[in-house]
C-alpha cells in the first residue's frame, strides 16, 4: 500500500480523499494556494504545502510547483480528485517519469478516452451508439462550424474536446447563433482547458442525462458497472441533482450496452474509476463522453450500494485485487449540490460563512469543506456542499432530502438551497417528466 498520498485538489473532494486515506492508514499531503491556508483539507491532512497564488494556473494547475511538493514531502502517489489536473495526460506522464503513482488511468487512457472526440470514435468502434460522426474533426473556425451544422441538422451542440463541468459547450439553434458565439466558445475552451479543440453533435431536445459508474482493473482482467445515475436536472449544462436508480429510464438493449462498456474498458486497459455519460430519449441511449476520473456525484452511488469507491480506487492503483461482482443496490439515493450562488441568476456568492449548521439523522450524508468563519473564495468552483439522502424507495429518499434541506443553515453567503426545495416539490420532478432542459425552461417560475 502507498505510504503517503499527495492530494492535488481542494474543497470537499480533497476532504473526501483524505478521509479514505486515513481509513487505509495512509499519510496525506494537502497542497493549497496562498488564499487556501485555512481550508479544511489543509487542516485535516498530515502535511500541507503552498504551491502558488490564488488563481488555479498559479497553484492547483501549476505542475512544476506540485512536482516540487511531491519531492519535498516524499509522497509516493497523487490523487487528483476531479477537475484541475484529474484528466491531464501530461501530468500523469510526468508523474510516471518521477516514479510517482497517478491514482487514475494511464496517460494513454486519458488521451484516448478523456478527449471527447477521441472517445466518440472508440465508443462507436465498440458498438455504443453516438450522435454525429465518429470521425468528427476539430472545428477550426466559424465557417467550418456552419458547414458541419448544416450537414448534421439543427439544433447542434458544439463542445470542447477536453471540456467538462458545463464549460466550453453551447447549443446552437441556427446559423446566426454560430456566427455570433462560436469564436467566443472556442476562446472559452482555450481559457478553461488550455486547448480549443472543438467538435459537434446532434442535440436532442427531450433527453435525460444518464451515466454508468465503472471500476476497472486491467491487471486482473476485471471491470464492472456499478449502477446508473440520472443527472438530468441541470442548469447551464451543470448538474444540480443526481439520483440512483432512475425509475423513469428503461433502456433498450441494456445488456448489449453494458457488454460494450466492459469490452471498451478491458480492451483499452482502463484502470480505476470512470463514468460513461449518455443522453437518453425514447428508450435509447447515445454515448456523449467519458470522465476518466472520480466524479463529483460518486457519493450518490456509494450510498446506493453501501460502498467506498475512493478506497477501491486507491487499492487498485496500489496493486490490490478487488472483486465487487456480488455487489447489490441497497438504497434509493438522491444528491443535491449546494452552490455558493444566487439561486435565481446563478451569480457566484463568495464571502465569509458566519454560521453553518449541517443536517444529520437517519439517511443523510454531508460532504463539505465548509465551517463557521470559513471564507468562500471567488477563484474556484461554487460547489460548497453535497447532501445525499437515502431510502428504501424514491418517495422516502425525497422525504429525507426535504427534511435535510429544511435543517441546513449557511449564513453569510447566498446558496441554492431554496432552489432545491422548490425543485423537489415540482410535479414534473415527482412524476419524472423532466429532462436536461427542464430547469432552464422553468426557472422563471421559482
Amino acid at each position: 500500500m502507498f505510504k503517503k498520498i499527495l492530494v492535488a485538489n481542494r474543497g470537499e473532494i480533497a476532504v473526501r480523499i483524505i478521509r479514505a486515506c486515513k481509513e487505509l492508514d495512509i499519510k496525506t499531503v494537502a497542497i493549497h494556494s496562498n488564499v487556501d491556508t485555512e481550508a479544511m483539507h489543509v487542516k485535516l491532512a498530515d502535511e500541507s504545502i503552498c504551491v502558488g497564488s490564488a488563481l488555479p494556473n498559479g497553484s492547483y494547475l501549476n505542475i512544476p510547483s506540485i512536482i516540487s511538493a511531491i519531492d519535498i514531502t516524499g509522497a509516493d502517489a497523487v490523487h487528483p480528485g476531479y477537475g484541475f489536473l484529474s484528466e491531464n495526460n501530461k501530468f500523469s506522464k510526468i508523474l510516471d517519469s518521477h516514479k510517482v503513482k497517478f491514482i487514475g488511468p494511464s496517460p494513454k487512457s486519458i488521451l484516448e478516452l478523456g478527449n471527447k472526440s477521441n472517445a466518440l470514435k472508440l465508443a462507436s468502434d465498440f458498438g455504443l451508439p453516438i450522435l454525429g460522426s465518429k470521425n468528427s474533426e476539430n472545428i477550426k473556425n466559424t465557417n467550418e462550424a456552419v458547414k458541419i451544422a448544416e450537414n448534421i441538422g439543427m439544433p447542434i451542440v458544439i463542445k470542447a474536446a477536453y471540456g467538462g463541468g458545463g464549460k466550453g459547450m453551447r447549443v446552437f439553434n441556427n446559423k446566426n447563433e454560430i456566427n455570433k458565439f462560436f469564436s467566443q466558445l472556442k476562446a472559452e475552451a482555450k481559457n478553461y482547458f488550455g486547448d480549443d479543440t472543438m467538435y459537434a453533435e446532434k442535440y436532442l431536445t427531450n433527453a435525460k442525462h444518464i451515466e454508468f459508474q465503472v471500476i476497472s482493473d486491467p491487471k486482473n482482467d476485471y471491470a464492472q458497472i456499478i449502477g446508473q445515475r440520472d443527472c438530468s436536472v441541470q442548469r447551464k449544462n451543470q448538474k444540480i441533482i443526481e439520483e440512483i436508480p432512475s425509475d423513469f429510464v428503461h433502456i433498450k438493449n441494456l445488456r448489449r450496452i453494458e457488454k460494450s462498456i466492459i469490452d471498451l474498458l478491458l480492451k483499452n486497459k482502463y484502470e480505476g474509476l470512470g463514468t460513461l455519460e449518455f443522453l437518453y430519449q425514447d428508450n435509447e441511449v447515445f454515448f456523449i463522453e467519458m470522465n476518466t476520473r472520480l466524479q463529483v456525484e460518486h457519493s450518490v452511488t456509494e450510498e446506493a450500494f453501501d460502498i467506498d469507491l475512493v478506497k477501491y480506487q486507491i487499492m487498485i492503483a496500489a496493486g490490490y485485487k478487488i472483486d465487487l461482482t456480488n455487489l447489490i443496490k441497497r438504497n434509493h439515493t438522491l444528491e443535491c449540490r449546494i452552490n455558493a450562488e444566487n439561486a435565481k441568476d446563478f451569480s457566484p456568492s463568495p464571502g465569509t460563512v458566519d454560521f453553518i449548521n449541517v443536517p444529520g439523522g437517519r439517511g443523510v450524508r454531508i460532504d463539505t469543506a465548509l465551517y463557521t468563519n470559513y471564507k468562500v473564495n471567488p477563484h474556484y468552483d461554487s460547489l460548497v456542499l453535497k447532501i445525499v439522502s437515502k431510502g428504501k424507495e424514491r418517495n422516502e429518499a425525497i422525504s429525507v432530502m426535504k427534511r435535510a434541506l429544511d435543517e441546513i443553515i449557511i449564513d453569510g453567503i447566498d446558496t441554492n438551497v431554496e432552489l432545491h426545495k422548490w425543485i423537489l416539490n415540482q410535479k414534473d420532478f415527482i412524476n419524472g417528466t423532466y429532462n436536461t432542459n427542464w430547469l432552464e425552461k422553468n426557472i422563471s417560475k421559482f
